[in-house]
């Protein structure tokens, strides 16, 4: 098998984890506190297996950035899957996949502000596609009324995004990055997780699996094909809660398929622009 096929084939399994990964959050019967700090202690050791030596040498080698990876822990693990957990519970795992693709959105703001990255007409096109579809998912069609786990699911992705800028600030390897983030994140949580009431929860270690290898295969994907390639591969990966959340009996309308056809069409058609750094004083 040539590195392409492998790539794909990375890109295919990734798919499916982060397509499974609502629906084991929204099944999660224990404290949702305990829950992200056990599942991210858990990728956490698995990620230092898997990076091993050369995690150590980043470190090591430029410990001035070591800060940088605490922030990207308290937002991209510690915050965000607090709200993902919280979140989830409270709404569906239809709703979940659906909302936290939103991320797209965030990350044309975050970029823009503060990584100067130019902002085109067709950015903003797909942007009111995306924000439209999650109008559709997040509303039923109704009058808009904000419910509290719909909400805390679109914080998830800011999140994610907040950390990706950080991240993006810090000379590590990704899978360095990515074991700082699941190692700093728990230390915030757990405290936390304590005093409101630690329980164990196998939903949690299945979580924190996907969490490391999610992002092991993320990253080994992406060093194979093209990321907008890898990116286009994982954009249906909503339809995958969509199935199980399906087979588990949670409604799903007219109004989440219309949903998910416009983040899809949104998600993939950002994907193909071109990057580009904007210029001081040139307007977009």
């Amino acid at each position: 098998m040539n590195s392409e096929s492998r790539g794909v084939v990375f890109s295919l399994v990734g798919m499916f984890l982060y397509g499974i990964e609502p629906v084991v959050i929204n099944s999660n019967p224990s404290n949702p506190i305990a829950f992200a700090a056990l599942s991210a202690s858990l990728a956490a050791i698995i990620l230092w297996i898997v990076g091993g030596s050369s995690t150590v040498s980043d470190v090591t080698s430029k410990p001035e950035f070591l800060r940088y990876g605490v922030v990207t822990g308290l937002f991209g693990t510690a915050l965000a899957y607090l709200s993902y957990s919280f979140g989830a519970r409270m709404s569906t795992a239809i709703n979940a996949a659906l909302i936290t693709r939103s991320e797209l959105l965030w990350s044309f703001l975050l970029s823009w502000a503060f990584l100067k990255e130019r902002i085109r007409k067709p950015h903003f096109a797909y942007g009111a596609l995306l924000v439209l579809g999650l109008g559709l998912v997040i509303t039923q069609g109704k009058a808009l009324v904000p419910h509290l786990g719909d909400l805390l699911l679109l914080l998830v992705p800011l999140f994610w995004q907040i950390a990706h800028v950080i991240a993006k600030k810090i000379p590590y390897r990704p899978t360095t990055i990515a074991t700082l983030r699941n190692t700093f994140g728990p230390i915030f949580l757990l405290p936390f997780a304590l005093i409101t009431g630690f329980q164990f929860s196998y939903y949690a270690i299945l979580e924190g699996l996907i969490i490391a290898f999610g992002q092991i295969l993320w990253y080994k994907s992406i060093k194979l094909i093209n990321l907008s390639k890898a990116t286009l591969i994982i954009t249906p990966a909503p339809a995958i809660a969509i199935a199980v959340g399906l087979f588990l009996g949670q409604p799903f309308t007219v109004y989440h398929a219309i949903g998910f056809v416009l983040i899809t069409i949104a998600t993939i058609g950002a994907s193909r622009l071109a990057s580009e750094v904007r210029t001081e004083g040139k307007r977009l």
